[in-house]
């Protein structure tokens, strides 16, 4: 027991592509028992690879990995044995009752019949499945399937539990409950865990956290000791009065020199400076701003190691094709209007008699627990889903009756990659605008100008679906963007995407804004809530919360001496709804 549950010394790992990859170069690290441990770092960092070498799914190439004591690439089957390991998209089988997958998991695993009672009523219990043991799997909302996959992945005890992403697509209610079951086992069963996160507020309370960076360890050590990187050099300042916090972040980061990163936080804006020879010295911000110093936090410390590698931009200037087609000009009306929008399937109400208007050129922010409607409402607006009743127009079009016209002027980005993994980006793109009716030289300046403005240039020969994550996001984003769209339906696009790209994402969201494009967007990472000039928060259907970001803070009962968060103010609203729901059952 005294040796580390994991060591690594000079691992690689090369992938042989077209093109070739090295995912992992010369890492060296190790793992004591019994604690939690982060896994953090931008899209391609090698951080699934690294796990996937520790469960035995990947053979080693180029130096050594120990885990349990035992040599990956001399025991894979011993090692798997004595892990368990929960991948990005766990293995559930929809069809399947919660019962039947841990039945069937269980199975899998060589659980004796004796052990199961015991064990599966644990597993019940820890993750709240208990009253859905019939349902199927495939009914269970986002955060309930979570939960399934880890309990499946628990249903024998190991010794090291390995989670890629767990919370991935995941609301902050459910992604609090995730984060207690981890928790709970870490400290009464002293399991060892190695998580892979997006979320550094999940990493923060990780006992220690290793930085990864284009296959090689960037830092290591505690939370703490990573939040040094930026000690001295956080600051807070508050825009002036009727100027939106984005407004004020993309000035700050166009200091050119002077701001290392900036991010909207609770109607302010978070910042951080160049290193300066008197720490908590705010910069000279221009008149009528000023800032205060704030304690560095884990977040901090993670973007001064990457911006010493990827320095911030300046905001794009708006490109003149982004501006809505000719003969889509806006009229007086506004670019969205739903009134007592109802969705039924069957005897179950999706979206339950929602009513909300958005201005063209607004970016607009629908919230939601899993399940609350979200995807359904967006499925609607784009023409994608008939509505049962209500009222829904689109770009001055009325959706019962000009579907497909209405679908012309729009851009749509799916949840789930969705465009063809086989093809090239540069063939999807073509196609795509083919669909469109672009052709010739006009839809190679497109691609050429959306290819240079996302970053997309280096990988457009390759096949789609070999690309990392973030740069799928983006392809996607340039299907969407080909023919101009008035309004643009972006459905979690930023889903797994770590702190640098969700940032870049929002510098290009924010310029589309400024261009003229209505932007639609559902989001789990609560604090890109405050990029929207206006929210609405849905649950079961239902309409909780409708203002701005302020607005909606305050209704969760945010006061001058007591500020709250994004996530603080969805969850308190979301609980608020729920308990009174509760209180009107007879």
């Amino acid at each position: 027991m005294d040796t580390p549950a994991l060591c690594a010394h000079a691992l690689g790992y090369r992938f042989a592509g077209p093109p070739p990859r090295q995912a992992l170069d010369n890492i060296s690290l190790s793992l004591p028992r019994g604690g939690l441990t982060a896994l953090v770092g931008p899209d391609g960092a090698g951080k699934t690879t690294f796990l996937r070498l520790v469960a035995g799914l990947l053979q080693v190439q180029t130096g050594q990995l120990e885990v349990l004591g035992l040599d990956v690439a001399r025991q894979p089957q011993a090692i798997q044995d004595k892990i368990s390991y929960m991948p990005q998209r766990f293995g559930l089988y929809e069809d399947l009752s919660v019962q039947e997958n841990l039945d069937l998991y269980a199975d899998l695993h060589g659980i004796p019949a004796g052990q199961r009672q015991e064990r599966f009523a644990h597993l019940l219990e820890m993750t709240d499945l208990g009253r859905f043991t019939h349902r199927p799997a495939g009914k269970l909302s986002g955060g309930m399937k979570q939960k399934l996959g880890l309990a499946c992945t628990l249903v024998r005890s190991p010794e090291l539990l390995l989670l890629d992403e767990p919370t991935v697509g995941v609301d902050p209610l459910s992604r609090r409950e995730l984060w207690q079951i981890v928790d709970q086992l870490v400290a009464r069963q002293q399991l060892t865990v190695l998580v892979s996160t997006a979320y550094m507020d999940e990493a923060e309370h990780c006992d220690q956290v290793f930085v990864l960076h284009e296959g090689q360890v960037l830092a290591a050590g505690s939370p703490a000791s990573i939040a040094r990187h930026a000690e001295g050099r956080c600051h807070v300042a508050t825009p002036p009065a009727g100027i939106p916090a984005r407004q004020l972040q993309a000035h700050l980061l166009d200091q050119s020199g002077r701001v290392v990163d900036a991010l909207p936080q609770g109607g302010e804006v978070r910042y951080i400076t160049q290193a300066q020879p008197q720490p908590n010295t705010p910069p000279d911000l221009g008149p009528g701003l000023a800032s205060r110093p704030v304690p560095a936090r884990l977040e901090d410390g993670f973007m001064v190691l990457l911006r010493a590698r990827h320095p911030a931009r300046p905001t794009p200037a708006p490109h003149p094709e982004e501006a809505p087609a000719p003969g889509a000009a806006p009229d007086a009306g506004p670019a969205i209007q739903v009134k007592d929008l109802v969705r039924r399937f069957g005897d179950f109400v999706a979206v339950d008699r929602t009513s909300f208007e958005v201005a063209r050129g607004e970016i607009f922010g629908l919230l939601g627990p899993n399940g609350a409607g979200k995807t359904t409402t967006f499925r609607m607006l784009c023409g994608l889903l008939p509505a049962s009743s209500g009222l829904a127009r689109v770009a001055g079009m009325d959706l019962r009756r000009a579907r497909a016209q209405t679908r012309e002027r729009i851009g749509y980005v799916a949840q789930k990659f969705s465009l063809y993994a086989n093809q090239s980006a540069r063939e999807n793109l073509e196609f795509f605008g083919g669909a469109y009716g672009l052709r010739g030289a006009r839809l190679q300046a497109r691609i050429a100008a959306l290819g240079a403005q996302l970053d997309l240039d280096s990988f457009m020969d390759g096949p789609a679906g070999t690309l990392p994550g973030g740069v799928k996001q983006r392809l996607a984003m340039a299907a969407g963007l080909l023919h101009s769209p008035e309004i643009l339906f972006l459905d979690e696009p930023t889903s797994g995407a770590d702190p640098l790209a969700r940032r870049e994402f929002w510098r290009r969201i924010t310029a589309l804004a400024a261009a003229g494009t209505t932007i639609i967007i559902t989001t789990h990472f609560m604090e890109e809530a405050e990029y929207c000039d206006r929210i609405v928060i849905q649950d079961a259907g239902r309409l909780l919360a409708l203002g701005t970001p302020a607005q909606v803070r305050a209704q969760a009962g945010e006061t001058p001496a007591r500020r709250l968060s994004m996530e603080e103010a969805f969850i308190g609203i979301v609980e608020q709804g729920r308990g009174q729901k509760q209180e009107s059952r007879p």
